[in-house]
């Protein structure tokens, strides 16, 4: 195998492959990173832990095709220190060697006889923007579960319907979703599968801005999905497909109502949280035209704030976890939120408003809808 590449190229190829390679191998081979060059110019890394395979595939000069088994992380520390100028690769024996200006490394070979076959990726289920399927992971996201006793929370549930994507992650504590409009390669195809949350996250983040990201599903009895876009593509078990009726539970009868500016709603509560300790919630006290947010440490800090809120319906005392508070604000890229309570002691959802022109007020009459939806349990104040 003998061929040439362009150092940043190569660099953006490695490093996706990369991403997937384990700290602790099962297998000494795992530990490896699959290099392919063909006739025709195309140059491939893979990497595979049995859970998560990844690929990456770039244009080279390629003088001798041919395939070899190098120590991953190792030529991903090297490519990302080398000069910039182009790399060339060689297999000499049972050494890789690696050139780029004046710099020469030499990797000795894992034995690529021995390493396993890369699953090959469903059927091609459609295309969405990779900017808009980015966006929509990293808001859901924040909400999955950590606890792997518990695998189902771990992940991001996409249920498709026609034309009509739903993202969704809860812990018990709260949900977030995101509802998004995709280009399905069958008109009538559906599917609902759960997807780890930290392998999507990964994926849907590296993604070249601007890509078309396809997804690659069956839609029956699916044990694994395909993420796609820019020559990139990786491949993943998907979780067992169990999963709450999440969609049922983001509609309620709201008896408050609340819009308020998201920037300043959000540095409001990380100033609250300055003074709270683990557990201990943010308070905030609705009523016509303020919200008062509050927060203390014991006997040893406390913080007051007042911000301006155009409420509709009752006053309404209710408490949370500024982090899950501060997770949901997250996911809102709108000048103002909506936060609609049914007690102090019930969900609350939290979603964006479509900004709206200079000088006109927010009004809860306002149906206009960003497709994310928030829900949270509130703590249940003391006193």
């Amino acid at each position: 195998m003998e061929f040439r590449v362009d150092r940043q190229t190569l660099a953006e190829a490695v490093a996706w492959a990369a991403r997937t390679l384990p700290a602790r191998p099962a297998l000494p081979v795992l530990a490896g990173m699959l290099v392919e060059a063909t006739a025709d110019g195309g140059l491939a890394f893979a990497g595979f832990d049995y859970e998560v395979s990844t690929r990456a595939r770039v244009d080279a000069d390629v003088a001798e095709p041919g395939r070899a088994l190098v120590p991953g992380r190792l030529l991903a520390e090297i490519v990302r220190n080398l000069p910039a100028q182009p790399v060339e690769f060689t297999t000499k024996g049972a050494e890789v060697v690696v050139r780029c200006g004046p710099a020469e490394f030499g990797l000795l070979t894992l034995p690529v006889e021995d390493y396993p076959t890369l699953p090959e990726p469903p059927a091609r289920a459609g295309t969405v923007p990779g900017d808009l399927f980015a966006a929509a992971v990293a808001q859901v996201v924040p909400a999955a579960g950590r606890d792997d006793t518990l695998p189902m929370l771990t992940g991001v549930r996409v249920d498709i319907d026609g034309d009509t994507m739903w993202l969704a992650c809860t812990d018990r504590y709260r949900i977030a979703a995101r509802e998004l409009t995709w280009s399905p390669a069958e008109p009538g195809f559906t599917a609902g599968v759960v997807v780890p949350a930290r392998t999507l996250a990964d994926t849907a983040k590296a993604i070249r801005p601007g890509a078309e990201v396809a997804l690659d599903l069956t839609g029956a009895a699916d044990t694994l999905i395909g993420v796609s876009g820019g020559g990139r593509s990786m491949t993943s078990r998907l979780l067992d497909d169990q999963y709450i009726n999440y969609r049922s539970r983001l509609t309620g009868d709201w008896t408050s109502v609340a819009e308020i500016r998201t920037a300043p709603f959000v540095e409001a509560i990380k100033r609250a949280a300055l003074v709270t300790e683990r557990g201990t919630p943010i308070r905030l006290a609705f009523t016509a035209g303020e919200v008062r947010i509050r927060a203390a440490s014991g006997d040893s800090a406390r913080a007051n704030e007042s911000l301006g809120v155009e409420l509709s319906g009752d006053d309404i005392d209710i408490a949370f976890a500024p982090q899950y508070l501060l997770d949901g604000l997250a996911g809102i890229d709108t000048e103002y939120a909506r936060l609609e309570c049914a007690g102090p002691t019930k969900a609350a959802l939290l979603t964006g408003i479509p900004d709206r022109k200079d000088g006109e007020e927010p009004g809860p009459d306002d149906p206009s809808d960003t497709g994310f939806r928030y829900l949270a349990m509130p703590v249940r104040l003391t006193a």
